[in-house]
């Protein structure tokens, strides 16, 4: 009796080890799907086939302190967000900003990057604020909160306001001259005056009528990673990693107690 007592005593315990091995964090959480969109330099952008920049370098840090390899895969903007929603990816990173009306449908990672608003136009069209986006024609990506800056000062659903499905499509309608401004996040602004100096365009902020904002890691909503990945995203701040991160891409230095206050 004694005998088959720890026979039984064994298989249940290998049951129920066993499989929560299997479901859990060592074996089924091992590797995540995440979705990005590759046209957002610095960010991320396509170099020679692969997906590169600030983005996907911090990515990895953080999956790297959390213990999960992951795929990255470009899957373009509009899917970004379908895809978090409907759970065919683990998660997003693609300059997300965390906002209220996200919120409703989606779990975001504690802060890992503040940003503002610029406003991208020809030398010598005389915008020195916000407010001068009033007649002028405005090139956005649809669906960012680039659109909701310049919605905020000319009304939402205005004649004058054109979608475009990148940033980029947005700069090349402000080179043809189908736009007159582009209004998106100031380091892919400052990003493109740099990288074009031919195309002889200025970008100027305007902090009275744009807010600052905050990237976040964006998952489906209840998701249980967030909590690893906000614990992770903490250490790689504080550890240094995220400095040296962002100094590579952006040639200065974060104001981490500001990011890690935003939290």
């Amino acid at each position: 009796m004694m005998f088959m007592l720890v026979l039984a005593a064994c298989g249940t315990g290998e049951t129920g080890t066993g499989g929560e091995a299997e479901e859990g964090t060592e074996e089924a959480k091992k590797s995540l799907i995440v979705g990005t969109d590759a046209a957002f330099a610095p960010f991320e952008y396509m170099d020679k086939g692969e997906i590169v920049g600030f983005d996907v370098d911090f990515l990895t840090a953080v999956m790297e302190e959390a213990g999960y390899e992951f795929e990255l895969n470009n899957i373009g903007w509009d899917p970004l967000f379908a895809s978090v929603q409907g759970e065919e990816i683990d998660l997003a990173i693609s300059g997300i900003t965390i906002n209220d009306d996200r919120k409703q449908t989606y779990d975001f990672s504690t802060p890992y990057f503040q940003s503002t608003h610029m406003i991208v136009f020809n030398e010598g069209a005389g915008i020195t604020s916000a407010k001068d986006l009033e007649g002028k024609r405005i090139g956005v990506q649809n669906g960012t909160t680039g659109q909701s800056a310049a919605e905020k000062i000319v009304g939402a659903n205005n004649a004058n306001i054109s979608k475009y499905e990148t940033t980029a499509v947005a700069f090349m309608a402000l080179a043809n001259g189908d736009v007159e401004v582009v209004v998106t996040d100031n380091v892919v602004a400052n990003e493109y005056v740099k990288n074009n100096p031919d195309a002889k365009v200025e970008a100027i902020e305007d902090p009275e009528n744009f807010d600052s904002e905050y990237y976040g890691l964006m998952f489906p909503k209840g998701s249980e990673l967030k909590a690893e990945f906000d614990a992770a995203i903490k250490t790689v701040i504080e550890n240094g990693t995220y400095t040296e991160i962002y100094k590579k891409w952006f040639g200065t230095e974060p104001n981490v107690d500001e990011l890690l206050a935003a939290e």
